[in-house]
């Protein structure tokens, strides 16, 4: 071979192997500071169960007669607590700083799950709710069967799934 094949050769594997190795380092990045959250939306509300039906009008009860009790309004929730995964039973309590879930050593409730990413979500308080958020995790977080796509107000027990790992909000 000549030397100008031999030297285009050799410049060809040195930029392969900087790219190699520019790569790498992009991916080392990414898994120690985490991904960039850029703009926050505003939290929807999750799906809520069908309103209950008026009952029918039915025989008039007598005076003194007692009245069914008034629905209680929905009880604030104060735990975060793991249903499944290889923390079950794990109960976090609730105050009004945000929870970061994840693999990093720096999240508030650290998994050790190989399908969570470094900073996988958030959940936090907004306007009077938990909220909860996908911070960009590779394999998605998961409200009831559902991935979350942007901010999404929690309801107790309603299960939050990272990876193998399962989340509720108890009162």
């Amino acid at each position: 071979m000549s030397e100008l094949t031999l030297t285009v050769l050799q410049l060809g594997l040195l930029v392969l192997l900087w790219l190699f190795v520019l790569g790498v380092v992009g991916v080392l990045r990414g898994d120690l500071y985490g991904t960039r959250v850029a703009v926050r939306q505003p939290p929807r509300p999750a799906k809520a169960p069908a309103e209950p039906r008026a009952p029918k009008a039915g025989p008039r009860q007598a005076p003194g007669a007692r009245q069914p009790p008034e629905p209680r309004p929905p009880a604030l929730p104060r735990q975060l607590v793991v249903t499944e995964g290889s923390l079950q039973g794990t109960t976090i309590t609730l105050s009004t700083s945000a929870i970061t879930i994840g693999r990093a050593a720096d999240c508030t409730l650290v998994i050790d799950d190989e399908f969570a990413s470094g900073r996988h979500a958030r959940i936090s308080r907004h306007e009077g709710q938990w909220v909860l958020e996908d911070l960009g995790s590779t394999n998605g977080t998961y409200l009831r069967k559902e991935q979350v796509q942007g901010p999404v107000a929690l309801q107790v027990r309603v299960p939050i799934r990272i990876g193998r790992t399962v989340l509720e909000l108890r009162a």
